[in-house]
């Protein structure tokens, strides 16, 4: 396991490596290897499916660890792909039916996005054939380090665009348990060590296989140790109310549709039972100074004069200064602001969607989308504080980048209490974007033991307690509120502290140098 390796060992596979793999004609390993990339998405839907992508990862070490670097990278781009492809083929409806673009363009741009984004598992895949070493444990660590820095870099690079990373569907895993402790990308490079140690148990035959699995099954059962341990403690209890407007996107900034839609927002904020009433991502599609007054008013009388606290999701801003999307937290305390309410910027914004890149203004052009251009806030706000509680709001797929949120505990005495995230993926209609996006915030609450509440125009809308169990939630889809209870947490996990003060920098350098080490043994 551990000395230099003997020819059966070398690096580049020989020819009857190859031959082996050329069983199958290439173009139909490639689709082979696709398809099993495709299917493993539904594990980011259906949590419950968690084994079908440790499975696929086997698969795809074992095929391209019979291939030549070159052979080996297009495969990593078919199977990374065919997987982006699957699980968010849902931008085809925002492009194509809210954004006018033709049908075959829309495709075109989605695959284009999926192809040029797997392309970082292409190259991980290429080191992969080029330095393995034929040794179940080292192959299987230098094809986790080659997959979290392919994650990493895809979650990071222009942006970054995480969506479906191997971790979130680990979310009701035994891996789950590392949530705490090394996040989404630390539980996806673990589960890639898995599969590649399974395809090297299976390829091995019967002398390797059993210490291979008795290895799988150690991690499995140190994950779900991992996860016994808890770093936090109760804070205080809320009651929430937690709106779901149900608007259809193609009304949602329509002028013949405003007025009943600030209607049905503004009676049920004021009917709200919770403690903390949280509406969703631009609730209210218009500026504070564009609203009719009987849209605004009431509601600044009725949570800065009251004992109750909302936050809701509208654009803020003026010509002079640009436009935010935001979130304004009302309460009896921030009657003495200056705006009379309390601010929160989004960060982290959406490509085409909220800002355009530069080179691209082309292709927004293209596009019928009443967003453009918006200011970005700072990455470390201040919460909203109510009834002793402090509560960080983030808006859309900001709950996407655990990373970021981190930030948000480098003062401890500062750290939130719990999160509140108000998202609108009704540009995505009735599709899997609702569910996927639901298990990304519960991966959020495993890493940080902090309870999410997650306000949106279509769902999920939900509260999620610190051990990412859903506790109240309505149904996708349709119009209403829930009411629950939650409970903050302070104190701080291992992951909440190391990335609050390093980002994922620990991740990039140990994944580094476990590439750096594995390629300068092979050399040897």
């Amino acid at each position: 396991m551990s000395g230099v390796p003997g020819p059966a060992a070398s690096a580049a596979p020989g020819p009857g490596a190859i031959g082996r793999a050329g069983r199958l004609p290439f173009a139909l390993e490639a689709a082979l290897v696709a398809a099993v990339g495709a299917l493993q998405t539904w594990a980011f839907v259906d949590t419950r499916l968690w084994p079908l992508p440790l499975l696929g990862a086997a698969l795809l070490a074992w095929r391209v660890g019979r291939q030549p670097p070159l052979r080996a990278g297009l495969l990593g781009l078919a199977y990374g792909s065919a997987w982006l492809g699957a699980g968010t083929w849902w931008m085809f409806v925002s492009l194509h039916r809210y954004g006018g673009l033709p049908a075959w363009l829309a495709v075109l741009a989605v695959a284009l996005l999926c192809a040029f984004l797997s392309l970082y598992l292409a190259l991980a895949m290429a080191g992969f054939a080029r330095w393995r070493r034929g040794v179940v444990a080292p192959d299987a660590a230098l094809f986790a380090a080659l997959w979290l820095l392919a994650e990493l870099a895809r979650g990071v690079i222009f942006t970054g665009f995480p969506w479906v990373a191997s971790g979130y569907a680990q979310v009701d895993s035994p891996l789950a348990g590392f949530a705490p402790w090394v996040g989404v990308y630390g539980i996806g490079s673990i589960g890639a060590a898995l599969g590649a140690g399974l395809a090297g148990a299976v390829a091995g035959g019967p002398r390797r296989s059993g210490p291979a699995l008795a290895g799988i099954a150690i991690v499995l059962l140190g994950g779900w140790l991992a996860g016994r341990p808890v770093f936090t403690e109760p804070s205080g209890r809320l009651s929430v109310t937690l709106l779901q407007g149900n608007v259809p996107q193609d009304e949602k900034f329509a002028a013949e549709h405003l007025a009943t839609t600030m209607a049905w927002t503004r009676e049920h904020l004021l009917a709200a039972r919770g403690n903390l009433v949280v509406a969703p991502e631009t609730v209210i599609p218009l500026l504070p100074a564009q609203l009719e007054p009987e849209d605004w008013e009431p509601l600044l009388h009725h949570f800065q004069r009251g004992d109750q606290a909302v936050i809701l999701g509208l654009p803020l801003g003026n010509e002079a200064a640009g436009y935010t999307n935001s979130a304004a937290g009302i309460s009896a305390s921030t009657l003495a602001l200056p705006d009379g309410y309390y601010r929160y910027d989004k960060h982290h914004l959406v490509p085409f969607g909220e800002f355009i890149p530069l080179g691209f203004h082309w292709f927004t052009r293209l596009m019928n989308i009443p967003l453009g251009d918006f200011n970005r806030g700072a990455l470390n706000q201040p919460s909203f504080a109510f009834r002793g509680e402090r509560i960080a709001p983030n808006i859309c797929y900001e709950d996407l980048f655990g990373e970021e949120l981190a930030a948000r505990f480098a003062d401890a005495g500062a750290a939130p209490t719990l999160f509140a995230n108000l998202s609108n993926i009704a540009w995505f209609g009735d599709t899997i974007a609702v569910d996927q996006h639901l298990n990304i915030s519960r991966m959020r609450t495993l890493e940080f033991e902090r309870p999410m509440l997650r306000a949106t125009n279509t769902g999920y809308t939900a509260v999620i307690d610190h051990r990412g169990v859903v506790t109240a939630a309505i149904a996708p889809h349709t119009q209403g509120a829930v009411d629950g209870v939650v409970e903050g947490r302070r104190g701080a996990t291992p992951f909440a502290r190391w990335a609050a003060q390093l980002g994922l920098w620990p991740l990039w350098l140990l994944g580094g140098a476990l590439v750096l080490v594995s390629s300068r043994r092979t050399r040897l």
